[in-house]
């Protein structure tokens, strides 16, 4: 019987998609600093300044499109005959441009959230302060993203896969944002196989027993062709 998988995506699987990380020079954060646009803080001292930048990030991701790495995990899902569970920590939707379901849990720029009711909806191309809520009709709105300070989303089926899966792959993470950089110890603890496929050596690459090392593009077609074989 084939055995569950579970993968982690970080920003690294997006980047040859056009779609910056972090640590990018030039690119959207880069020219914002993190306590400003990505904190609860921030978007009430300024929400012009947040759906501006989340704005731009959803028209960028609208323009996207999946690359090599996201159509293997596609495929992956589609063929294996197991179980196959995304994880991801991107806001992009590229995993489903590509055809495959993912399990998103920094939210999407896709939706809209109400902070006063916690309704969602799906977000328009351009939000504004004051962004009123289809359910309670507050002027309330916001991006669907979980910023930092905020729990990620929906961490209590990500701890039920990570406890009985066989293999977990993490792909383009950078191993410094909790709780996602302690999902391999997680897993490995509850048995599982490890593996890491990045750029180059992240913060908890020790963590991990087997190791891939270059552009998501080619790597994650490689890996999955070698599991599917």
């Amino acid at each position: 019987m084939a055995g569950k998988i579970v993968v982690l995506t970080g920003a690294g699987i997006s980047a040859e998609s056009g779609l910056g990380t972090f640590r990018d020079e030039g690119g959207l954060w880069a020219q914002h600093r993190i306590e400003d646009v990505a904190t609860p803080e921030g978007f009430a001292r300024d929400p012009a300044l947040v759906h501006r930048f989340y704005n731009a990030r959803r028209i960028q991701a609208a323009e996207a499109l999946p690359n090599a790495a996201h159509e293997a995990l596609a495929r992956l899902q589609r063929d294996w005959p197991g179980e196959v569970v995304i994880v991801t920590q991107n806001v992009d939707g590229l995993h489903e441009k590509a055809g495959a379901t993912a399990i998103h849990m920094h939210g999407e720029l896709s939706s809209a959230l109400c902070y006063r009711c916690g309704h969602r909806w799906p977000s328009p191309p351009e939000m504004a302060p004051g962004e009123p809520c289809p359910a309670c009709h507050a002027r309330a709105g916001r991006p669907d993203i979980v910023w930092f300070g905020e729990m990620p989303y929906h961490m209590d089926e990500i701890a039920d896969h990570l406890q009985t899966c066989d293999l977990f792959a993490s792909i383009g993470t950078s191993g410094q944002v909790y709780p996602a950089a302690g999902f391999v110890q997680e897993a490995a603890y509850a048995g599982a196989r490890t593996i890491e496929l990045n750029l180059s050596d992240s913060e908890i690459s020790r963590a991990f027993e087997d190791h891939r090392v270059g552009p998501a593009s080619r790597v994650v077609p490689q890996w999955v062709a070698e599991l599917l074989a």
